[in-house]
C-alpha cells in the first residue's frame, strides 16, 4: 500500500514538472542565453554577457525579458513566436550585421521549444 501510495506522489510530481516547463504557446518561460559580444535586439543594445531570459505576455503580445546575470540590469523586448514543425534539438541564435557593425538578433531558438522568437 505504501508503495502505491508512493508511487502516485512520484507521478503526480513528474507531471507538474512536465506540465511548468513549456506553456501552451511552446515556449520554456525561463531560459538562459549568452552573447559573446554586445548585441542590438530591436532599438535596445545588450552588453555581452550571460543572461536569463524570461517568455511573458502584455495582453497580446508577447515580451521577452533578458536579465543580465552579472548587473542584473533588464531589457524587454517585443517578439513574434513563429511555430516550428518539431522540437528544436539545440539552442541558437540568428543575428545580421549593421551599416554600424553592431550584431543584430533577428531570431532566437531554445532547445525543447516548439516555436521560435523573431525580432
Amino acid at each position: 500500500m505504501r508503495f502505491v501510495k508512493l508511487l502516485g506522489v512520484l507521478l503526480f510530481a513528474f507531471a507538474v514538472v512536465a506540465m511548468a516547463g513549456e506553456n501552451k504557446l511552446g515556449v520554456r518561460e525561463v531560459n538562459h542565453v549568452k552573447f559573446d559580444a554586445t548585441i542590438r535586439v530591436g532599438t535596445t543594445v545588450m552588453p555581452a554577457g550571460e543572461y536569463v531570459v524570461r517568455h511573458t505576455m502584455q495582453g497580446e503580445e508577447h515580451v521577452m525579458v533578458f536579465r543580465h546575470e552579472q548587473t542584473r540590469d533588464e531589457f524587454k523586448v517585443k517578439c513574434t513566436l513563429v511555430p516550428l514543425t518539431q522540437k528544436a534539438e539545440q539552442t541558437h541564435t540568428v543575428y545580421t550585421v549593421n551599416a554600424a557593425n553592431e550584431r543584430v538578433l533577428q531570431e532566437m531558438v531554445f532547445r525543447g521549444d516548439t516555436a521560435k522568437h523573431v525580432f
